[in-house]
């Protein structure tokens, strides 16, 4: 087990706080075990155990707590006395006005309370609404490559790039490095599917086109860093299976995906005229090894899955990230952090001048004096013109400052 230390140290700060910690993340990126390892930090400062309650919601044992009231009732009859409780709610999305009851517990009790789910539409009923300002929220999101690294504990070169062919593939998914070959982490990957489809979107949002439904879906998890639109999508399917799909309804669906975390989507952001490209986006999957699972039988998309994993790594580190349009082009990535600014181009390999001229010339456009990045695969320093070259793997396993 690797202990997920770019959370913890953003979520310690708050352990003793009153503030709700809600932690968000897709299904089975290790939300309950980041719940386990914070645990394990308070015992090692003394709390005892009997002041902590944990509660995993898809757990058969505590199928018997249905909605707030039989929450509220389990939990006053567990805190006994005065001293400080910490709660760990795992996946309480699950549980029916569950907000009624963390409010309850907010406000009656001396509590630490910490809650996860897998979408996020966590945060936009009433706890949004009447607690306002009083909790802060982390996203959760599978191993970065430099954690699968720290887990497979690999030093020598030939290793890590092994690996990083398998990352590239299988995603970071943190169950699947216990399996022990392809068909296991195929079928893995594949329930892990099927439960954020029919449990985060088909269920929740009752979805009565099951099979359009999929069809989008699977055609948007195996064409991931692509420019999608109400417009094109409609375009597509009007082409190929001569189908009438609304606009309103690619919308919602896109909107589905989004908050069940199966994909990100990062705004088009007009770079000279400084504003946001209204219905412009790409879509970007939150683990490629759950697109590989549907992409059976078609060709591997390298460049968009390198792009894919340094959008993934960007926003792991806590990065705003857009896509930088140009009237001549566009840059892969503007990622704004705090007072820090950078600018990303990502390319498979730069095989000869052409896709150099390409890769580094997007930059003339831009003439300010943040740092410009154009990572690839080459293991040859192309840096020119106060252009930084990095070999992506290298650029992944950095540390950062």
């Amino acid at each position: 087990m690797i202990i997920r230390e770019r959370y913890l140290t953003k979520i310690r700060p708050f352990y003793d706080q009153d503030l709700i910690k809600v932690i968000m993340g897709i299904r089975r990126c290790g939300k309950s075990v980041l719940l386990l390892q914070i645990i394990d930090e308070l015992k090692e400062k003394g709390i005892p155990e009997s002041q902590i309650i944990y509660i995993n919601f898809e757990n058969e044992d505590y199928n018997f707590i249905k909605d707030d009231i039989d929450l509220h009732n389990y939990i006053k009859e567990k805190i006994i006395n005065e001293n400080k409780y910490y709660l760990f709610f795992d996946e309480i999305q699950n549980i029916k006005d569950w907000e009624k009851a963390i409010n309850s517990f907010k406000a009656s009790k001396n509590v630490s309370i910490f809650i996860t789910g897998s979408n996020s539409d966590l945060l936009s009923g009433e706890l949004a609404t009447h607690l306002a300002g009083r909790y802060v929220s982390f996203k959760l999101y599978p191993l970065t490559f430099s954690e699968v690294c720290k887990l497979k504990n690999l030093n020598e070169r030939n290793d890590i790039e092994d690996a990083f062919e398998d990352y590239i593939t299988w995603g970071g998914m943190p169950q699947r490095f216990v399996l022990t070959d392809e068909m296991q982490t195929r079928t893995y990957l594949s329930d892990v599917y099927d439960s954020i489809v029919l449990k985060d979107i088909i269920a929740r949002f009752g979805i009565k086109d099951i099979d359009l439904f999929n069809r989008i879906v699977e055609y948007i998890v195996t064409t991931p860093s692509q420019n999608f639109s109400a417009e094109s999508l409609s375009k597509y399917f009007a082409n190929k299976d001569n189908r009438e799909v609304s606009k309103v309804t690619l919308y919602n669906y896109l909107e589905y995906m989004t908050k069940a975390m199966l994909i990100n989507k990062a705004d088009r952001y007009d770079i000279r005229g400084k504003r946001i490209l209204s219905g412009k986006y790409k879509y970007y999957l939150t683990d490629l090894g759950i697109g590989q699972v549907k992409n059976i039988g078609k060709r591997q998309q390298l460049g968009e899955y390198l792009e894919n994993i340094v959008y993934n790594e960007l926003i792991s580190r806590g990065y705003d990230v857009k896509v930088g349009n140009l009237e001549k082009g566009e840059v892969d990535f503007i990622a704004i952090r705090f007072k820090e600014k950078i600018y990303i181009q990502v390319s498979y390999i730069l095989a000869d001048d052409s896709v150099i001229d390409r890769e580094f010339g997007v930059y003339k456009e831009i003439q300010d004096n943040y740092p410009k990045y154009v990572l690839t695969m080459d293991k040859h320093d192309f840096s020119q013109n106060g252009i930084i070259h990095k070999n992506v793997i290298d650029w992944l396993l950095q540390e950062e400052k």
